[in-house]
């Protein structure tokens, strides 16, 4: 484990955030095959700013980041955030989960992953949303390798999108309660 500092960000953060988003995006495509999907990358990346923006224009009223820096170097190595869910979980679940606040753009820069940042951004969203009297929430993935470490840390998903994204190519939503989610520090 690192030198780590959670904090929330701040409007000098925005420029690092969004190389940062772009780094881990195109990493992620790349991990999964699908680099070549260019206008795929572009939307994504789009989205994670426009949530970052709406995060600092209202001071995380809308959406909420937390950031993961390095002590050491003091660079951006992770993000999580929350917010209302996705139109893709609220049409995909008939509305079911439209209430719900969504946890998502969990990121952790290529070179600090599988090293415990992940699961600690995980761990303190988890105990903001208890502090703030939610007791659950949703998240999904279209993702493989994210697929796996959700499965691992919240069960099988609620729901399965079998082949939503192409033949082979499920996605997932989870529905855990905030008091059911075990802390690993």
């Amino acid at each position: 484990m690192y030198n780590v500092e959670i904090r929330r960000p701040r409007v000098e953060d925005t420029e690092e955030l969004h190389q940062f988003f772009r780094t881990v995006i195109q990493d992620t495509f790349f991990r999964e095959g699908i680099a070549d999907l260019l206008d795929d990358i572009e939307n994504e990346f789009k989205t994670k700013k426009h949530y970052l923006k709406t995060d600092l224009e209202s001071n995380g009223q809308q959406r909420y980041f937390l950031i993961a820096v390095d002590k050491n170097n003091k660079n951006i190595i992770g993000t999580i955030e929350y917010g209302p869910a996705s139109e893709l979980i609220r049409v995909c679940t008939d509305g079911a989960l439209s209430h719900l606040h969504e946890v998502g753009t969990v990121f952790v820069h290529p070179d600090y992953q599988k090293r415990g940042i992940g699961t600690l951004l995980v761990n303190v969203i988890v105990l903001t949303l208890q502090n703030r009297g939610i007791q659950e929430f949703c998240l999904d993935s279209g993702y493989a390798q994210a697929q796996k470490v959700w499965s691992k840390k919240f069960g099988e998903p609620d729901y399965l999108l079998k082949d939503y994204w192409g033949e082979g190519a499920d996605h997932m939503i989870w529905r855990p309660r905030t008091n059911d989610v075990p802390l690993l520090f």
